[in-house]
């Protein structure tokens, strides 16, 4: 089975990530992706970030009914510092015949080679990177861009940051996360203060 690996913060995860996810299933023919919502990023502390459960939930919400996609809690249950070497070698041992693949877009291989553990990481994982507005993989002079697969996906205009001050404001956020998502959002008053 090939397995994509896509994590973030996913606060809150909005259409641009199924889009950019689905681009890349398609294109590499992968059996599935794996959304994996990370409990405390080392390299975004962020202020405005949701409380772990709500951003699982939102992602489950979000991927809800789209073949190809699921949602892994394995970063929130081990709490603290979500390290992706610490992630690839967890879904390695629990999905040991299977072919995984590492997504992360070109501004995160500019710094690829900072990351806790990167030679293990491909070791366990290949490496996909797609392209990102502003950033082209070849502004990256990282040694582990010759092994990676560039797949160009749709550059879509979306960003959490954009969402949550939309929110704030009491603006619509209307098609820029799945209704579930702006439903659940809405609800528990996220992103308010």
């Amino acid at each position: 089975m090939n397995i994509g690996i896509f994590g973030g913060s996913f606060n809150p995860p909005h259409m641009g990530h199924l889009i950019v996810a689905e681009s890349v299933r398609d294109q590499l023919r992968l059996d599935k992706i794996l959304f994996i919502p990370a409990a405390q990023s080392p390299n975004k502390p962020d202020t405005s970030l949701a409380v772990a459960k709500h951003r699982l939930e939102m992602t489950e919400l979000a991927v809800k009914g789209c073949t190809g996609f699921e949602v892994s809690n394995i970063e929130i249950e081990r709490k603290g510092l979500s390290y992706t070497v610490d992630t690839v070698q967890a879904l390695a041992a629990l999905y040991p015949n299977s072919d995984l693949s590492l997504i992360i877009g070109s501004d995160n291989l500019i710094e690829f080679e900072a990351w806790k553990s990167p030679d293990e990481i491909v070791l366990k994982a290949n490496l996909i990177v797609m392209s990102r507005p502003g950033f082209s993989p070849n502004m990256s002079k990282s040694k582990y861009l010759r092994s990676a697969k560039i797949v160009n996906v749709p550059q879509v205009g979306i960003s959490g940051t954009d969402i949550r001050r939309k929110v704030k404001l009491g603006r619509s956020i209307r098609f820029l996360v799945p209704k579930s998502v702006e439903d659940y959002i809405l609800t528990k008053r996220l992103y308010k203060d």
